[in-house]
């Protein structure tokens, strides 16, 4: 398989991911066809993506001649129209179903030289890859939102996913400004597998007797740049909640209650005003609220715990050795080529705090043998969730950290 040259794409799916990803394509030089099912919808995404590049004008970001340009390389298509395109990007739904039947109609359509890719953010690459002819053809683009403006882009690797295609996609990450990680095929990939043992110690505090501003300000202080109940204040809290309500799952456990009750109050975040945070009209700044005090108390005591006070030390050693030890399960099977790439989705893509140079890094400061103890220590008083990865063992052992560590392969 030769060098691949991406000059056309397509898009499909007008939400707020396929906005940013046509307007990175666009930003790139790149010519870029979007579809989308429902015309009103892209109607709107194209007239959200004009107004866009005209703000850029009047911040002085861009000239007008270049405004007019980005957006004269963006057309809108159906799917007959995007035949000869060298790459698709699929940004609808999380939804396995829908994107396989996406996909399949796409391979039925494009030439066969053509990339499929999917920006899924925690999707099986290698069941989308399934329903294809090409499954070396296919692969995973994980933009951050908004896509236009974060740095990271994930880039996941398949089963069968060729070599040309992978090297194709970290150039057009090249060419787009972004900072491109090659993840191997997860539940989550490496930043958002990571995220969430890290979130669902937060939550586990949250039970066990903080309140979600006192988790916020620990990770806060500690250089994170929002502590993660702002973090779904921003990007809605419904979106878990709707999405365990259509998987049939999930709802039931402990961890999530709180959440549920606030989307059940019609609480979603930033978006509605309120979430864990309220927020006054027009305002972004997160203030705290005393009723969601009053709710965190109500649902932790209604499931049986006894509440205690959990001072900003504890709730930085969960969060953050929750973050190492997956971190380094995910090195240990080989997800991420080497602990720089996780820090550098950290750095990235999650508002981890720069002068600690990534979880990764962190730990290395703190020495190995000592995150391995305090690992052990929580796994004592907590449970085997906390033993720590076969990895830490035998870094400790040779004496080593995890910059010293390669993945095969």
């Amino acid at each position: 398989m030769s060098q691949i040259d991406i000059q056309r794409a397509a898009v499909i799916g007008a939400g707020t991911m396929g906005r940013g990803i046509v307007m990175c394509l666009a930003n790139a030089g790149i010519a870029v066809r979007w579809v989308d099912n429902n015309p009103q919808m892209l109607e709107q995404a194209l007239a959200a993506v004009t107004e866009t590049y005209a703000h850029n004008v009047r911040q002085g970001r861009i000239d007008q001649a270049e405004a007019d340009a980005r957006r004269a390389r963006i057309s809108v298509a159906d799917y007959p129209a995007i035949r000869d395109v060298d790459l698709v990007i699929e940004a609808v739904y999380e939804n396995l179903e829908l994107k396989q039947q996406i996909f399949r109609q796409l391979d039925g359509l494009l030439q066969p030289q053509a990339i499929l890719a999917s920006n899924t953010s925690a999707l099986d690459i290698d069941a989308i890859a399934a329903v294809t002819r090409r499954p070396q053809q296919v692969l995973g683009l994980h933009f951050f939102s908004p896509a236009h403006i974060m740095k990271l882009l994930e880039i996941v690797r398949g089963a069968a996913t060729a070599p040309p295609v992978l090297e194709a996609a970290l150039a057009l990450g090249e060419r787009m400004g972004k900072v491109s990680v090659v993840s191997g095929n997860c539940p989550g990939f490496i930043g958002n597998r990571m995220l969430r043992t890290y979130v669902l110690e937060a939550r586990k505090m949250l039970l066990e007797g903080a309140f979600p501003y006192q988790v916020d300000a620990a990770l806060q202080g500690f250089g994170f740049a929002m502590g993660p109940f702002r973090m779904y204040d921003v990007v809605g809290i419904d979106l878990e909640w709707r999405a365990r309500q259509l998987a049939g799952k999930g709802q039931e456990a402990h961890e999530v209650q709180v959440d549920n009750r606030l989307c059940e109050a019609g609480r979603f975040g930033q978006k509605s005003g309120n979430g864990y945070y309220h927020y006054e009209p027009g305002s972004r700044q997160a203030e705290h609220d005393v009723q969601v005090d009053a709710l965190v108390q109500e649902v932790s005591e209604g499931l049986g715990y006894r509440r205690r006070d959990i001072g900003p030390e504890e709730i930085l050693e969960r969060c953050l050795l929750a973050l190492v030890n997956e971190g380094a399960k995910i090195l240990e099977e080989g997800i991420a080529g080497s602990a720089q790439d996780i820090d550098r989705v950290y750095l990235n893509g999650y508002g981890f705090p720069a002068d600690k140079g990534g979880p990764m890094s962190w730990a290395d400061g703190q020495g190995l043998a000592s995150i391995r103890q305090r690992l052990l220590q929580l796994q004592a008083e907590s449970g085997a969730h906390w033993r720590p990865a076969r990895l830490i063992d035998e870094l400790v052992s040779a004496g080593k950290g995890f910059a010293d560590h390669r993945a095969i392969g």
